[in-house]
Parts: structure tokens; C-alpha cells; sequence
């Protein structure tokens, strides 16, 4: 079978727009706010997408909507859409305060008509999830829930840490962690489905893009696009003017070669690979809004995350930089970037 033959869905547990009632963390003091689980949910099941089409697979988002959907409106969706398999995104909990109860997850049903499949599946992506992020393994282990027992495919879900967890639950901000959960989820399918999984770092597994472009990493450009960078655009695979427009866009923000073409120096950027730049105060792009996501995963709130180091960005610099023993300037260089990326 070619690779996009095989259809994989992905799920998300609750909403978020409204939050589902009771899914999130304790308050956090140093944010002013609490986490809700779909926060992470929704960015991890995002990731597991784009990473399921760098591997040229054909995806199926069962609940792309921000508010929460019902279990059985997904089961009806699941079991309508004949897909290979489902992968769910969720975060635990333990009490209502936070505590020392941590780990990483995950599950399959025995009431699934493929539940030997899915216990499979359940074992790969573990095994690639305990062996790719910083989690401690707590294994595979049984729940009969809708989304497992109900549908009729094989069907496995990960539960990438617990919400009442003060480390944890930062993690779930965390843009380096979200990235590997969903790209770890995919190598697992991948080994699962026997296929060679395409890493997301080696820019050679990019092509150029340019206007005219139609095949599956145009989805993949148009996907990040709306979902990272929040431009208004059809993911339909088909590169045309108002993708030409966005890619335009994002290149002129990061002070690259506005030429509408997505070469390795375009892609860098959107995927915020290493090695990552020195930044100041009055830059602005996507690593700046990497580092902003960065410092709300560690606590260091900067307002908005909009791309634009301002006061507020640079206040928390310093402070992350005080808290770390690090040279207080605001600048972030190669020993701030170290220890901002440090998911230990």
C-alpha cells in the first residue's frame, strides 16, 4: 500500500472555546491563570497531523472544532469515515491540587473489535513516546471509553502527563514537548503501519514550493500556516495566490526573502528548528514567538504570544535569566536558548 492509502485519524479530548467544565489545572499564581487541558490537547493532536503528512499519510481531524463534541457525535464521525486507525491527545489528573503523581500513558480497549491491534499500536506509540520525551513511563494499560470500546477501528489514546503536576502541567505550554508527543505518535504508527518514519528536523525531506505546487506538503505549508501563524487560508493542497500572499507575509515578519518560494531558509523558520537565533528586544517572527511560548511554559508570562519581543518579553527574559543564573542582558543567546529548552 502507498502511504496515502492508509487513513489516520485524530482526536482531541474537550473543548477549549468554551473550556469543557473542570478539564484543567490548578490555578497557576505566576501565570494568574489556569491551563486547560485542551490547550494541550488540541496543539498536540496538531502536531501527530503534521507530522502524519510529512509522512504522505491521508488524515481524518475527527473533531476539528474548538468547543468540546460529544462522544458518541465523534464515535458516529469515527466509524463513518472507515479509517486505518485513531490516535486520541489527552492529559491526565490526580485530586484537585497539585501533587507529585506524574507520568505518561497509554491506552486501548479490549472491547475494541481490533483490540489486539490497538494494543499494538498502544505498545509502539509508547514505546517511541517514553524513549523520544522527557516522561517517565507509568505503560500500556486498559479503559473502556467511547472513543476505544466504541468504534470500529483500531483505536488507541495518550495520555501525555497529568494537568496537577506543577512540572507537567507546563509542559503542556511547552511547544519543544507538544512537538515530540505528536511527532513521537506518528513514529509509533509508523512502525505500527511498517512504514519508514520521515523525520521533522532534516530539512532535506522538504521540497521547494512555489505557486502552482500541488501535493501533500502544500497541506502541510497551508496546515502550519493556519494553525501555527493563524492566516485565513483553504488547506486544500493546492499552492495559489492566497498561499503565495501568506508565505509573502510570514517571510517579510522574519526578515527573509520576500520571493514567495518555500525553500529550506522558509521552512527553517516555520518549523522554528535549530540552531536558533540570537534575539533582542524590537525583533519579531517566529522564533520570537517560540521563545514567548517558551517562557509561559517555565511561568514567565509575556502577555500576548504575538511574535514582537517587547517590554513584556523582555521583562520575562531577565527574569528567567536571574531565576537561572544566567548573564541578565535580555538577550537570548546560546546559554539562555540552552536552558529555555531544557525539558528536564
Amino acid at each position: 500500500m502507498a502511504n496515502e492509502d492508509f487513513l489516520i485519524g485524530a482526536n482531541d479530548e474537550h473543548g477549549v472555546n468554551p473550556p469543557t467544565p473542570g478539564k484543567r489545572t490548578p490555578y497557576i499564581p505566576q501565570l494568574g491563570r489556569q491551563i486547560y487541558e485542551n490547550e494541550f490537547n488540541r496543539a498536540a493532536k496538531n502536531k501527530f497531523i503534521e507530522a502524519c503528512m510529512r509522512q504522505d499519510f491521508s488524515v481524518y481531524d475527527v473533531k476539528s472544532e474548538l468547543q468540546d463534541v460529544s462522544i458518541s457525535e465523534r464515535v458516529r464521525r469515527i466509524n463513518s469515515a472507515n479509517l486505518t486507525l485513531l490516535v486520541t491527545f489527552a492529559y491526565n489528573a490526580f485530586g484537585e491540587e497539585f501533587n507529585s503523581t506524574s507520568g505518561l500513558e497509554v491506552f486501548y480497549s479490549p472491547l475494541n473489535p481490533k483490540a489486539t491491534q490497538s494494543r499494538t499500536l498502544a505498545e509502539d506509540m509508547y514505546n517511541r513516546l517514553i524513549e523520544g520525551t522527557s516522561q517517565v513511563g507509568r505503560g500500556v494499560k486498559t479503559l473502556d471509553v467511547g472513543v476505544l470500546s466504541n468504534v470500529n477501528c483500531t483505536s488507541s489514546l495518550i495520555e501525555a502527563g497529568f494537568m496537577t503536576n506543577m512540572r507537567e502541567a507546563g509542559l503542556m505550554l511547552n511547544p519543544l514537548f507538544v512537538t515530540e508527543v505528536g511527532e513521537e505518535a506518528c513514529h509509533g504508527v509508523c512502525d505500527f503501519l511498517g512504514v519508514n518514519y520521515i523525520p521533522r528536523g532534516d530539512l532535506s525531506n522538504y521540497p521547494l514550493l512555489r505557486q502552482g505546487s500541488q501535493n501533500n506538503f502544500v497541506y502541510l505549508l497551508q496546515f502550519i500556516l493556519v494553525n501555527d501563524y493563524g492566516y485565513n487560508l483553504s488547506i486544500d493542497g493546492i499552492f495559489g495566490s492566497r498561499t503565495l500572499s501568506a508565505v509573502r507575509d510570514f517571510q517579510a515578519n522574519n526578515s527573509l526573502a520576500v520571493d514567495g518560494l518555500v525553500g529550506n531558509n522558509t521552512w527553517k523558520y516555520l518549523l522554528t528548528l535549530p540552531e536558533y537565533p540570537l534575539l533582542r528586544q524590537g525583533l519579531r517572527g517566529s522564533y520570537v514567538r517560540f521563545l514567548q511560548k517558551l517562557l509561559e511554559s517555565k511561568f514567565y508570562p509575556v502577555g500576548t504570544i504575538d511574535g514582537i519581543f517587547g517590554s513584556r518579553t523582555l521583562s520575562a527574559v531577565r527574569s528567567f535569566q536571574s531565576a537561572n543564573g544566567l548573564a541578565v542582558d535580555g538577550i537570548v543567546g546560546p546559554n539562555t536558548w540552552n536552558a529555555l529548552t531544557n525539558l528536564e
